[in-house]
Parts: C-alpha cells; sequence; structure tokens
C-alpha cells in the first residue's frame, strides 16, 4: 500500500479510524472524510503518532447534504490525480423521521445517496489508478430491508431500524449494480459485513436503539476487528479482480434474494442517480 491513496469516509472513529490506522501503517496516504473538525484532528494526531506516516489529509464533509459532498469531492480532485482505494463507511441511524436540507429521509440520504454521489464524483481519478478498488461498507442488517421504489423513503411505516436496514440492502444493491458498470474497467466494487461492532454509531438512534447497541457491546465485536474485512478488501492480493461481492471475516458470502435481485438493483441505480442530480 505504499504511496497508494485511500479515501475514507467517516473515517475518524470506529471501523473508520481502525481502517484508516492500518492502511497508514502499511505506508497508504490517507485522506479522511470527516464530518466534525476537531474529531477528525484528534484521529489523524492519533494515527500519526501510533504508525509514524504523516501522510494524512483531511476532508470536512456533511454527507446528508449533496452541496457538501460535491464541495468534499472537489477539493479531493484539486489536491489528487488518482485515487487508489475508496472504501465508503459513514454511517448514521436517525431516531425518527427527518429529511435533509435536500428533501431525502435522512437515512437514507447519508448512507445510501452520499455512496452513489460521492462515488460518481470521484470516479473520474479513480479511474486513473491502475486497480483501483471500491469498498462499501454494508450490513447484515440487509437481511430486514426491503426495496419499494413507490416508498423507497419510508414516508410510510417508517422506524430507525427499517430506514437503517433499507440503507445497508441498497448499499449491497449499488456495489452489484456498480460492478456492473465498471466491467470493462481494471476497477472494483465490493461490499461487507464488519460484524457486529461495538461503536458509537446507534447513539444517534432513538432509546431503544441506544439501549440495544449499549447493553450489546459486551458481545460485540470491537472496532479493530470490524475493520479488519474493509482491511482485506482494500489490500488483499486474493480479491485482485473480485468484483460486484458481498464480504463476512473476509470471505465472499450471499446476502439475501432481494440484495441480488438485478431488476431492483438497476431501478435502485435509476433512481439514486435522479435524486443525486447526475
Amino acid at each position: 500500500m505504499n504511496n497508494k491513496l485511500c479515501v475514507i469516509t467517516g473515517a475518524n472513529s470506529g471501523i473508520g479510524l481502525e481502517t484508516a490506522k492500518s492502511l497508514a501503517d502499511e505506508g497508504a496516504f490517507i485522506v479522511m472524510v470527516c464530518r466534525n473538525e476537531d474529531k477528525a484532528s484528534a484521529a489523524r494526531t492519533q494515527i500519526a503518532n501510533e504508525t509514524g506516516n504523516q501522510g494524512i489529509d483531511i476532508v470536512l464533509c456533511d454527507f446528508s447534504v449533496q452541496s457538501e459532498i460535491r464541495k468534499a469531492a472537489q477539493e479531493i480532485l484539486d489536491k489528487y490525480d488518482q485515487i487508489d482505494v475508496l472504501i465508503n463507511n459513514h454511517g448514521f441511524i436517525a431516531s425518527e423521521r427527518q429529511e435533509s436540507v435536500d428533501g431525502y429521509e435522512m437515512t437514507f440520504a447519508v448512507n445510501h445517496l452520499g455512496y452513489v454521489l460521492f462515488t460518481d464524483l470521484l470516479m473520474d481519478a479513480i479511474k486513473k489508478s491502475g486497480s483501483a478498488r471500491i469498498i462499501n461498507v454494508s450490513s447484515e442488517a440487509h437481511r430486514r430491508g426491503t426495496f419499494d421504489p413507490d416508498d423507497i423513503q419510508l414516508k410510510e411505516g417508517f422506524s430507525p431500524m427499517k430506514a437503517y436496514s433499507n440503507s445497508k440492502l441498497f448499499n449491497i444493491m449499488f456495489t452489484k449494480e456498480l460492478a456492473k458498470h465498471l466491467t470493462d474497467t481494471a476497477i472494483t466494487a465490493n461490499c461487507l459485513h464488519p460484524g457486529v461492532v461495538a461503536t458509537n454509531f446507534a447513539q444517534s438512534g432513538n432509546f431503544l436503539t441506544k439501549t440495544f447497541f449499549t447493553l450489546g457491546k459486551l458481545f460485540m465485536k470491537s472496532p479493530k476487528e470490524g475493520a479488519e474485512t474493509s482491511i482485506y478488501l482494500a489490500t488483499s492480493p486474493e480479491v485482485e479482480g473480485v468484483n460486484g461481492a458481498y464480504f463476512k471475516d473476509k470471505k465472499a458470502a450471499t446476502p439475501s434474494s432481494e440484495a441480488r435481485d438485478e431488476n431492483a438493483a438497476a431501478k435502485l441505480w435509476d433512481l439514486s442517480r435522479d435524486m443525486c442530480g447526475l
């Protein structure tokens, strides 16, 4: 990974931080894309101190706001010619149904549209790499998700976990459709379940969600363990050329039948691109 440019979203805590730390330790140049400047700066200092790698940049972005995603992507493109690894890692769970400034349900906007728009905007730089890898962090929660193109934003029947599960399903569907579009390139796109990881991401959820994750932390993976599959997909020669797959514990796994529905994935692709103005 020496001198390879790795862009990692949500890199200031949890799985993202551990992923950034490991890749920095292997000599990669890291671009941390984070919402909170203070937390990002503290994380950069921690990574630099623990790895001795000073090649760490911070780009600020709130992934619920499409204008910020566009601004962050442009900042990266202005600084760097090519991207070798893009890891869409950021995650969010809303405590109640609310809409982003762009008018989209918040969990859907951050977890799905954020992946779609950011990836597309960086594609020119990704294509300049000899063999770039795009990695999307999904979850086994996708098995509880459904794709209803007529109510993709859960205007009816919203619950925090339903919205989250749907977004993780959409991550896999997006990855599989993206992989199709990359068939004639040297770029691969894969996704993964990191495990049930003891991080603070659920603190934005409602009381029941927060309580579940707080009580369950004793039985969950550490962030370092949760980052292992992301790191594997970013670095391992074993997955060179593997495209459109879903991984668990560093092994290819079979996602839900809905996640494998090619017609649904194509429809989601078109809907998502329209919502992102692509």
